[in-house]
């Protein structure tokens, strides 16, 4: 018997906060069919659940449970074949409700050939953010998700975990309501993966709603308020992890090392009331991300430069429902228009020294005009003493008297 209590902690349950229902689903079906109409595979049978404002949702369950064409479904990608759907209190199809969802799919389908900024650009656009809104929240996208350094890379040639980096940025572009992400760790390193975790529960927090749909069961087990389990296009299990994950008939207490002599007094105690084969002791460890993520938080003080990712930064400005950050742009701008001092003077700008007065180019400027040389004048008087000079030389090269 080890000494902590069996679930780990979990994100208060945000119903407690907020009794707004996000996503209602009654009845939802969906059967796809052949070319000739026949039935061929019943993706989604009978489903029924809700999501509320504030609540991170998982969706599990194995390859062909239904977990992808229920986020399709929800998304208005697909049409149910029988059910019921609202998303904010409207169809999935309502087009004001889709300005308010973020979506990263479980392959990335980015334009290649852009690069991180303008693919972010892009996809502000679409949703007519201003330009000043699309840059400062690019700006604080890229530095989130750790790609500032390769912003200038194409996103074709970004590997598969970069590909989910900068696909994040861009489905938080719009400052969604509702998030909807279909394996989000998919690709990442552990350090990527926390991160991933800890932006899920700050968009939580601030009143957020995720649907996180993933393979990956300590990613949900560390994020969600709730989930479902599907199989066969059923839900078979669905309720807080508190409520799925508790074991009643058993208890565990952690405590710090004790003494020899504490621990037989203990373990006497509890072989009063329990079999000594079902008592264990055991040392409690961390698990392997936690210990992971100190070596690399080590390292990192030693770290070089890379032109790949790294690891990202706080959540971005906006995300935390802080108010945004003027552009660089506008911040240089309010510089330059400040107003200098009159007394100082630029530190670059250097005095010029004062050249002399020449006293004789003065008095001859006084004087009044006079008649000088003609031009040809001056130019025979040149070519005259041109000519003197070039016989005294020729004279004294030939030994003669000038």
């Amino acid at each position: 018997m080890t000494l902590t209590e069996t679930s780990q902690p979990i994100p208060a349950n945000p119903q407690e906060r907020s009794g707004e229902v996000v996503i209602s689903v009654r009845g939802l079906t969906k059967v796809f069919k052949d070319f000739w109409g026949r039935p061929k595979a019943r993706a989604v049978d009978n489903v029924d659940f809700e999501v509320r404002r504030g609540e991170v949702f998982g969706l599990l369950g194995p390859n062909g449970s239904g977990k992808s064409t229920t986020v399709k479904l929800l998304l208005g990608l697909l049409y149910p074949t029988k059910g019921h759907i609202e998303v904010f209190g409207h169809s999935p199809r309502h087009v004001a409700t889709k300005s308010r969802i973020g979506y990263l799919p479980e392959e990335s389908y980015l334009y290649r050939y852009l690069n991180s900024r303008e693919t972010l650009d892009f996809f502000g656009n679409l949703f007519e953010l201003p330009k000043a809104d699309r840059l400062n929240r690019s700006e604080q996208l890229l530095e989130m998700v750790g790609l500032t350094q390769a912003h200038l890379r194409a996103v074709g040639e970004f590997s598969k975990g970069m590909q989910r980096r900068i696909g994040l940025a861009q489905a938080l572009i719009n400052d969604p309501d509702l998030v909807i992400l279909d394996e989000p760790t998919a690709g990442l390193d552990p350090i990527g993966c926390r991160e991933v975790k800890d932006l899920i529960l700050a968009l939580a927090r601030r009143g957020k709603t995720v649907i996180l749909s993933s393979h990956l069961l300590s990613d949900v087990e560390d994020v969600c308020n709730r989930v479902v389990i599907y199989y066969g296009g059923k839900i078979h299990a669905m309720g807080t992890l508190k409520d799925l994950l508790a074991t009643p008939d058993a208890i565990r207490i952690t405590t710090p090392a004790l003494s020899r002599q504490t621990m037989e007094r203990v373990l006497e105690i509890i072989r009063k009331d329990v079999a000594e084969d079902k008592v264990q002791i055991d040392t409690p460890t961390q698990n392997l991300e936690s210990y992971f993520l100190e070596v690399v938080q080590k390292a990192r003080r030693a770290a070089t430069e890379t032109s790949g990712a790294r690891s990202g930064a706080r959540v971005a400005a906006y995300l935390r429902g802080e108010a945004e950050e003027k552009p660089a742009g506008d911040r240089i701008l309010e510089r330059l228009s400040e107003a200098q001092p009159a007394h100082t003077t630029p530190a670059r700008v250097a005095a010029q020294p004062v050249a002399p007065v020449d006293q004789r180019k003065l008095e001859a400027l006084a004087k009044p005009n006079e008649p000088g040389p003609t031009a040809a004048k001056v130019e025979e008087g040149t070519k005259a003493a041109d000519l003197e000079k070039a016989n005294e030389k020729l004279a004294s090269l030939l030994g003669r008297p000038k």
